[in-house]
């Protein structure tokens, strides 16, 4: 199952709406056939793993990161190809939370009369597959902030220089990590002040690039920006506030811009939950945020974060330097956000920390 877990790891950015799946089809003591969801959602794990296996699957074990799928849709449910090939058992890691899913998978194999096995690293699975499941149970989709700061939590001088506080090492890291998620996020102070291109450019990765959102509720981004002008090349989308006028949305999209309205009442701000529900309806289920003090502290603040990547320089900047966050009207210790240390890695002299936080309703 270990094996399948980091198969199934391959998939992540590129599969959604889908999971990402891994597969290893065993015949006795040698794995005759491996497999994980291919981009865009398909092929899926289990039919790549049944392909490559071919005959030798006849009374091998399925070894499978998630629940068959047992529905309908654009494919063949591949409970019904691996009843068909002939397994004699399957061990899965989780149960499938998709309703059409959740159960059937897991009975239809065994009324054809095949051994089942469920919950064999069934946290490592569902930590793997989280944001596929909070999309599921909740309509938007997994949230992870990324920072980088210096040793006392500064992300700039006070003069707003930020380029760079971590080191290559660090840097191609926050790289790998952007492949590995649906969709990355700034605000439109960030897409100004910094020109980010938000892309992976790690040779042979550049394909690996997620969507590309930038926060606008007044539609500020210039035409001239090079997001705007690199849209054409990679998916980039606008979230904005409900109301702007056909010609103004036109302009946007016939530079290759994606161009989501939410409803924002009165206010100039997008409230969190809305812009979240919007991206969970069109299939994203990893969101990464890598913006600076206003988009960090909206989404802390509204309870919207689900991990957090914080890299760590070993220098100070002092207290007229930019903190990565603003105020967060917390009156006391006990209302701190809290969050568990989940991992730790070092970068030449960075650290690279990783927490997770539990969302509030």
């Amino acid at each position: 199952m270990s094996i399948a877990l980091a198969l199934g790891r391959r998939g992540l950015g590129r599969v959604w709406p889908n999971p990402s799946v891994g597969c290893v089809i065993v015949q006795g003591n040698s794995i005759v056939g491996r497999g994980w969801t291919q981009s865009g959602g398909r092929p899926h794990a289990e039919t790549q793993a049944l392909e490559r296996s071919g005959l030798k699957a006849k009374g091998s074990c399925a070894y499978v990161t998630l629940e068959p799928c047992s529905h309908h849709g654009e494919t063949r449910p591949c409970v019904d190809a691996l009843i068909s090939a002939g397994i004699s058992k399957c061990v899965i890691a989780t149960q499938d939370l998709d309703p059409r899913v959740s159960g059937s998978g897991v009975a239809k194999l065994r009324e054809a009369g095949i051994e089942v096995k469920l919950g064999v690293l069934s946290d490592l699975a569902k930590e793997q597959n989280e944001g596929f499941f909070l999309r599921m149970g909740t309509g938007r989709p997994l949230v992870t902030l990324k920072v980088a700061t210096s040793l006392d939590g500064c992300i700039a001088t006070g003069q707003g220089e930020s380029q760079w506080i971590t080191g290559s090492k660090a840097r191609f890291r926050a790289h790998q990590m952007r492949a590995e998620y649906d969709a990355i996020m700034i605000g439109i102070g960030t897409a100004i002040g910094d020109n980010p291109m938000l892309t992976c450019r790690i040779p042979g990765m550049e394909h690996f690039s997620p969507v590309r959102i930038i926060l606008d509720s007044n539609m500020r981004l210039p035409l001239t920006h090079s997001l705007a002008e690199s849209a054409t090349e990679y998916p980039t989308w606008i979230i904005t506030k409900r109301g702007w006028g056909n010609d103004r949305i036109a302009s946007f999209i016939e530079c290759g811009l994606k161009v989501i309205e939410v409803d924002s009442g009165d206010e100039d701000n997008l409230p969190v939950e809305n812009v979240l529900r919007s991206l969970g309806s069109r299939g994203i289920t990893r969101l990464l945020i890598e913006g600076g003090q206003a988009i960090a502290s909206s989404f802390l603040k509204a309870g919207a974060v689900n991990r957090v990547a914080w890299f760590r320089a070993p220098f100070i900047i002092g207290g007229d330097g930019m903190s990565v966050t603003n105020a967060l009207g917390l009156s006391s210790l006990s209302k701190a956000i809290k969050l568990q240390n989940t991992s730790r890695e070092f970068l030449d002299d960075d650290v690279l920390e990783t927490f997770s936080i539990e969302v509030t309703d």
